[in-house]
């Protein structure tokens, strides 16, 4: 198994921007496809951004153009910048596997965007 210690979160006002980091236990070479979810309380979790080992990315329609995944395989980190931020990206945010055998959740990093 591989754990997830996700950090970066806050409080930022609309329009503001915060960069969410992800650190892995474990190589994360060997999966093919991470990615960066999103929950609010009384829903689902949703995958907003995946990213392959090969650094091909894909994006909800919610946040394509203002959020941008990236990974580093030889550090075991998974990057989610964020930009343009708005009051309905206000979630807990979690990294983990999005293609394949999900591996345990890690706390999240919440995010607040509010005046």
């Amino acid at each position: 198994q591989v754990q997830f210690v996700e950090s970066g979160g806050g409080l930022v006002q609309p329009g503001g921007s915060l960069r969410l980091s992800c650190v892995a236990s474990g190589s994360i070479f060997q999966i093919y496809r991470m990615g960066w979810y999103r929950q609010v309380p009384g829903k689902q979790r949703e995958l907003v951004a995946g990213i392959t080992r090969a650094g091909v990315t894909n994006y909800d329609d919610s946040v394509k153009g203002r959020f941008t995944i990236s990974r580093d395989n030889a550090k075991n980190t998974v990057d989610l910048q964020m930009n343009s931020l708005k009051p309905e990206d206000t979630a807990v945010y979690y990294c983990n596997v999005a293609t394949g055998v999900v591996q345990p959740w890690g706390q999240g990093t919440q995010v607040t965007v509010s005046l």
